[in-house]
């Protein structure tokens, strides 16, 4: 069988595999695979046609265990051109992490299509990076990774892939796939050594324009740390067709010295 990050349970609840570890504590879970499981469960839980997923915000709200969890998913405000739907992810009673996804309808505006950057070059010419040489964990070590050029503290293009499952004997829509690669841009443009300061995101939020395709998710990120613990790690989001659209990362800067 083809490894995975999670098994399911039943309808609503997971298990997580040990492919799914964190970077920081291997007793904890990465929360890329979660996020993109978040999704997943969103997709599923209804069909809504004519609507594109274009936003969605994750707030971390704490330790996320190595543990079984629930997903719960509820529409915050139905709609037919407008829907925001929300998945929280529950350990112990516990909401973990809370989703919010917003759908917009379809439209046709090609004819004033642009303003997006330039496409990365295809993952297919670059060199592959040993990302488990700055990162431990069970979910570093399930991707492939290559970069544009060698990466630069606070700045880097990578491209990141996987061959692993999302949930096992589940096939995942091409949204969810790309999602839950996207949290990498934190650990691939890193201004200090993690084994000398942490750096955790409290937060992720994904703007699209275009939805896309799975197999490969673009990173073109920048990290940048402010004086007084707080820093930001902004992407330009890519699949192999092009621009796809940001994301944005809050994080909690803090010496391991002290």
């Amino acid at each position: 069988m083809t490894p995975s990050y999670f098994e399911r349970l039943d309808a609503n609840r997971f298990k997580p595999t040990a492919h799914a570890s964190g970077a920081w504590r291997s007793d904890e879970q990465h929360f890329s695979p979660l996020g993109g499981l978040l999704v997943h469960a969103v997709e599923r839980a209804a069909e809504r046609p004519g609507l594109l997923l274009s936003r969605v915000s994750f707030d971390i709200l704490g330790k996320i265990d190595l543990d079984e969890f629930e997903v719960r998913v509820e529409t915050v405000r139905p709609g037919r051109t407008i829907e925001l739907v929300e998945a929280t992810a529950v350990i112990g009673g516990r909401p973990v992490v809370r989703a919010r996804a917003w759908y917009l309808s379809a439209q046709d505006t090609s004819a004033v299509a642009g303003g997006a950057p330039e496409p990365l070059p295809h993952p297919d010419a670059l060199e592959p990076w040993p990302m488990s040489s700055v990162w431990s964990g069970g979910f570093i070590a399930s991707l492939e990774a290559r970069t544009v050029g060698e990466p630069q503290p606070g700045r880097t293009t990578a491209w990141m892939s996987t061959s692993y499952d999302l949930v096992a004997g589940e096939q995942a829509g091409p949204a969810a796939s790309f999602i839950a690669l996207v949290d990498t841009a934190n650990g691939i443009a890193v201004r200090q050594p993690p084994t000398e300061w942490m750096f955790p995101n409290v937060d992720l939020t994904i703007h699209l324009h275009r939805q896309p395709g799975g197999g490969w998710t673009g990173l073109d990120t920048s990290v940048v740390f402010g004086a007084d613990g707080r820093g930001i790690t902004s992407t330009v989001l890519h699949d192999t067709r092009g621009p796809v659209g940001r994301a944005e990362q809050m994080l909690t800067v803090r010496s391991l010295a002290r």
